[in-house]
């Protein structure tokens, strides 16, 4: 099929995440307002959206606690920065199986909650957009599950439509899409609709480009894609999406590393992503624009 390359681009920066990256970049944002600041910074720096995690403030560790998203939430919209407030709605779902002789009960660090309490700050902080894991995925981390079975999706993805927050589908694999377009056919989630193409997460889809035309290719011709690619091929996807049809996410959830032993900050990553797509003939699209393009409800501070 021949690429139409994108003309128009937004890019988001995941500010943060919800990995072990805290101990590794002492530019991974903790606290709410270190948080808030370097979504602020990528904002100005070109990012027309914030896909946003919170850590607990003294440890780094990935938190869900209501009042650090409130407090990140607050922060942003209180600045007066135009930018598309993108909250997680991915964590909570979380099994680490015991030894393989004896994988039952799940052992510590499991978190698993149901569904009203995986979207609760979404429905508190109603932010524009926020992300919806479209599948169940072994990860790298030895007897780790991301765990997202489709009543669970089906019940999160009607509290976001309900709530009016677009749902963006993070699609780690083939089949992912495959249950993202059932989702929409039983009319759970509203389209057209919006997708995050997942490159190079062990072990979702692989980030070599057949797998990412395939993933492209599999995305319906009205909805809107945008892609990231991790580590080192951060910036070669920004490229690849562009070319693809698609938008860009780059930020320091995905790569710590501006350039080989040059440590990033989220600001640094969008400006040079907005070089490359600007380079390649392309405009970068302003949050309204945005806001336009996906049907999205600004929301004022409260």
């Amino acid at each position: 099929m021949p690429l139409t390359m994108s003309k128009d681009v937004f890019i988001t920066c995941a500010v943060t995440g919800s990995g072990s990256s805290q101990d590794r970049s002492h530019h991974v944002p903790r606290s709410p307002e270190q948080i808030a600041n370097s979504a602020i910074a990528a904002a100005k720096a070109g990012a027309a959206v914030v896909h946003c995690h919170v850590r607990d403030p003294e440890t780094g560790t990935p938190s869900r606690r209501l009042d650090l998203y409130r407090e990140v939430t607050e922060r942003i919209r209180e600045s007066e920065t135009d930018v598309i407030l993108n909250l997680t709605a991915g964590m909570g779902g979380d099994i680490i199986f015991g030894p393989t002789e004896k994988p039952m009960p799940p052992i510590e660090g499991t978190d698993m909650i149901g569904a009203s309490e995986r979207v609760q700050h979404i429905a508190e902080c109603l932010p524009e957009i926020c992300t919806l894991d479209c599948g169940t995925m072994n990860f790298a981390e030895a007897d780790y599950v991301m765990t997202n079975t489709p009543g669970m999706l089906t019940a999160m993805g009607q509290m976001m439509t309900h709530l009016g927050v677009k749902p963006e589908i993070e699609a780690f694999d083939t089949g992912h899409l495959w249950y993202a377009k059932q989702l929409v056919k039983d009319g759970v989630l509203d389209s057209p609709a919006l997708v995050q193409l997942c490159m190079g997460v062990p072990w979702g889809a692989p980030d070599d480009l057949n797998t990412f035309m395939a993933m492209v290719n599999n995305v319906p011709d009205d909805w809107t894609f945008s892609a990231f690619g991790l580590g080192r091929n951060q910036m070669a996807y920004v490229a690849a999406a562009v070319l693809a049809g698609g938008h860009v996410r780059v930020g320091l959830e995905d790569n710590l590393w501006l350039d080989k032993g040059v440590l990033a900050e989220n600001w640094q990553l969008v400006e040079r992503a907005g070089s490359i797509i600007e380079n390649m003939g392309a405009r970068l699209m302003t949050p309204a624009q945005v806001r336009e393009k996906l049907g999205l409800t600004k929301r004022a501070p409260k």
